[in-house]
């Protein structure tokens, strides 16, 4: 049974020709132009990716600083003890500790955006792999979360600072803004993930690597974008 949309959701629909590849700055200012719910919807960018996602060698993964920020007060818990633990909570962290905050997570809080943890804790924290993993919320090299500078980490996540990974589907979905955002900060906000998107294609990725890509808002339809933004023959 077709899903019922509602009256704001059709209404968006109207705007977008679903045929049509838009220029990013025509997709930003369609955004824009979106009957607003009665919050600030979160626009994202999603790619349909050309690698195959049961293979580990192809896994995507990396981070991309927005320079217009996310539009989001991001939540961050620090597992950490001593200098870095104090340099965490001075740079903003809203949770910061070590064994107390591993039996919390245990049991079940994931009151958070990010996790940050310093090499030394991550021989306890992968212990937490059921709770932490299945949300995207485990510490990773990769990411910049683990680390022994846990004030510059946290800066980064607060900054606007962005991770995307590839899911069991092959699709990488990443946050560039909020739809109160002018247009020419989810310009540039995109662009800035596009960019971090395509290099971080992995070396054994043959073929077309990104099959498509969608602007969209939180409770909006897509717009497909050109693929002359993305697509590098």
């Amino acid at each position: 049974m077709p899903k019922k949309r509602s009256k704001r959701y059709l209404k968006a629909a109207e705007l977008v020709d679903a045929d049509k590849e838009y220029s990013l700055e025509e997709a930003a200012d369609i955004v824009k132009k979106f009957p607003a719910p009665k919050f600030d919807q979160t626009v994202t960018v999603a790619f349909k990716m050309g690698v195959d996602p049961r293979q580990s060698d192809q896994m995507i993964r990396g981070t991309c600083p927005l320079p217009h920020g996310s539009g989001k007060q991001v939540r961050v818990l620090v597992f950490a003890q001593g200098d870095a633990a104090a340099a965490a909570e001075k740079a903003g962290a809203e949770h910061v500790g070590y064994e107390d905050l591993l039996k919390k997570v245990k049991d079940g809080f994931t009151d958070f955006d990010v996790a940050i943890a310093t090499p030394a804790a991550m021989s306890e924290v992968r212990k937490l792999g059921r709770v932490l993993g299945p949300r995207g919320l485990m510490p990773n090299p990769k990411t910049g979360t683990v680390t022994d500078d846990t004030a510059s980490a946290v800066d980064a996540v607060k900054a606007g600072r962005v991770d995307f990974k590839l899911d069991r589907n092959g699709n990488i979905s990443v946050p560039v803004g909020k739809a109160a955002f002018e247009p020419q900060q989810l310009v540039e906000n995109t662009l800035a993930v596009i960019d971090a998107v395509q290099r971080a294609k992995p070396a054994t990725a043959k073929g077309r690597y990104i099959n498509s890509a969608t602007l969209t808002a939180t409770m909006s339809p897509g717009i497909t974008l050109q693929s002359s933004l993305y697509h590098v023959a």
